[in-house]
């Protein structure tokens, strides 16, 4: 019994360490960068190109790639875990929070040159002014997606998703930005607002909005939309095409009250343990062949120059992936909130919710309790040792 205890000791103490292992910033000699990014958010080895074997071959340096779901999940793990991130590729408004809060790295552009590809629509947005932090991706647009089989009345508006008649069918986004600046935008009030008594009409409208809820989804999203298990949500536009095209009875459209357009930029956090090689990886996908094939791959409009010259006409004329102007007018980008702001969301979405914890925690204290528990075991074991006569 004592043996098995210390051997389970041993396994969970080492379990405790593997993230260490896996995000160490060297394998031997050969470079490392760790990069940190949304599910099924770069063109792989399905797409025309694998880019991260591509980088891997033509630069010598390894990639460990992992994913996050939302901007709040990639946020809370900088914040609350001791893995070491290289490359990550935030949107607008969370940069702008990881520039005030002092979590990222100003970018060497003398290692970036590919940099002069992007658009000049796209740089010194309000969310990194001076270009320093950040280097655009992708931008996209936040628009509402249903099944044409089921969903017989029009779609034109915000307001399909308290419809009463499709209760059970309808999704609503897990995260509290996305979610909210529905709301506000059904309110009719800007995504952007800090009038408590405006979040307060939009935390309202989300909890009546619950009595026909499904769920908050994310990525899961995708196969509850095109398996027909839910009828109505919304999701970024990018991955609206991947969807239809998997189901060819699901289309989108722009809602009328207006909607969220963002932009997702390449970003170095603080204290990254391959700055030099984050850059390189930062480079090379700014370089118009392989920015061309993530965009068509993903769905997602490139602010890339050369890589949209590149694209076929039949992307560039796609009303989801470059809606025209007066769709665009019709738009509004996120902006950092003050933190009392965000605070207050926090709580609003907690009641929402009907949650106010996280678990984030959970596995740790977990692990944690085990030890614990295996520590006592030996101590009671040594106790109740026999005497021997």
């Amino acid at each position: 019994m004592k043996f098995i205890a210390k051997s389970l000791i041993v396994v969970l103490m080492l379990t405790l360490l593997i993230p260490l292992f896996l995000f160490s910033g060297c394998a031997g000699n050969q470079q490392v960068i760790n990069v940190f990014n949304w599910g099924d958010y770069i063109s792989d080895s399905s797409g025309t190109i694998d880019v991260i074997k591509q980088f891997e071959d033509e630069t010598g340096i390894k990639v460990n790639y992992t994913t996050y779901a939302t901007n709040e999940e990639l946020y809370s793990k900088l914040k609350s875990s001791g893995a070491n991130y290289d490359v990550i590729i935030p949107s607008d408004y969370m940069i702008n929070r990881m520039i005030s809060e002092d979590m990222l790295e100003k970018l060497d552009y003398n290692n970036i040159p590919n940099f002069s590809y992007i658009m000049d629509k796209y740089k010194n947005l309000n969310f990194d002014p001076t270009n320093e932090y950040s280097v655009p991706y992708t931008w996209g647009t936040v628009v509402l997606i249903y099944n044409t089989k089921y969903v017989t009345k029009p779609v034109d508006s915000w307001d399909i998703l308290w419809d009463p008649d499709y209760k059970d069918k309808i999704i609503m986004f897990q995260n509290s930005r996305d979610a909210f600046g529905i709301a506000l935008k059904k309110l009719g009030y800007s995504v952007n607002t800090t009038d408590t008594n405006q979040l307060n009409q939009a935390a309202d409208e989300l909890k009546n909005e619950k009595d026909v809820l499904q769920g908050y989804y994310m990525d899961e999203i995708f196969n509850k939309m095109e398996s027909e298990e839910a009828y109505i949500a919304p999701y970024y536009a990018g991955d609206a095409l991947t969807m239809m095209n998997t189901n060819p009875n699901l289309t989108a459209v722009y809602p009328k009250e207006g909607t969220n357009l963002f932009v997702d930029a390449m970003c170095i956090p603080k204290g990254a343990k391959n700055k030099t090689g984050a850059e390189e990886f930062i480079n090379f996908m700014c370089r118009p062949d392989i920015a061309a094939a993530n965009s068509e791959y993903i769905g997602y409009s490139t602010p890339n120059q050369g890589a949209y010259d590149l694209l076929s006409d039949d992307i560039k004329n796609n009303p989801i992936t470059y809606p025209d102007d007066a769709i665009l007018a019709n738009t509004e980008m996120y902006l950092n909130l003050p933190e009392d702001t965000n605070k207050e969301i926090d709580s609003l979405w907690n009641d929402i919710r009907g949650s106010s914890s996280s678990n984030i925690f959970l596995f740790p204290i977990i692990i944690a309790i085990l030890v614990i528990v295996c520590v006592i075991i030996i101590v009671l074991k040594r106790r109740k040792k026999p005497v021997n006569y």
